[in-house]
């Protein structure tokens, strides 16, 4: 697997670049991890035909980019398991511009809220704040691209993008299948 650095937004979207993938990062970190959230197993590799549908229609996607997928997909689970938080969305340094940001954020949502609907088809079984993030998500991906270079847009970016990252682990929390541990202690008879 790469290494936790090499799996940048720059880094994956130029991967997908490079390969012709007409993708953008966000989006994908985003479906893999709707899935996840939504109770996807994490011994099923379903998911790499559903990005091999949304991607390249069912064509076959090239190697490096099914083991980028992998990759990314390790890495979420890694990090969505992970005690301390350390779950991150995949989106652009804080270098760049705040519309490319903005962009990217609103990219990553609508794939969290696909690869969730993906996963998760029974909407009785969701709890009422599971609903309203996504109806939440829905509205972020929606918003505009027209944004001002200032502080107060710097700010609710920050505050936007952190209650996404909550939400995703709100939502992996209720719906969420870790993997099943294997018990040390159990003998056979």
């Amino acid at each position: 697997m790469a290494d936790s650095t090499s799996l940048d937004f720059s880094s994956v979207q130029a991967i997908l670049t490079s390969e012709g993938i007409e993708a953008h990062a966000a989006e994908i970190h985003g479906v893999l991890t709707g899935l996840i959230s939504a109770g996807f197993e994490f011994e099923s590799s379903d998911y790499i035909a559903m990005v091999n549908d949304m991607l390249n229609n069912a064509e076959g996607l090239p190697t490096a980019i099914k083991s980028l997928v992998k990759d990314i997909y390790s890495d979420i689970w890694q990090k969505i398991l992970d005690d301390s938080y350390g779950f991150q969305l995949m989106l652009p340094d804080d270098d760049d511009s705040i519309i490319e940001r903005g962009h990217a954020l609103g990219k990553w949502v609508q794939g969290f809220n696909l690869g969730f609907g993906l996963q998760q088809t029974k909407n009785a079984a969701l709890s009422e704040d599971v609903k309203e993030v996504l109806v939440d998500f829905g509205e972020i991906a929606n918003l505009s691209d027209e944004m001002e270079e200032n502080e107060a847009t710097e700010q609710a970016y920050f505050e936007i993008a952190e209650y996404v990252r909550i939400s995703a682990l709100l939502c992996f929390t209720e719906l969420g299948a870790p993997p099943a541990q294997q018990d040390k202690t159990e003998t056979l008879h």
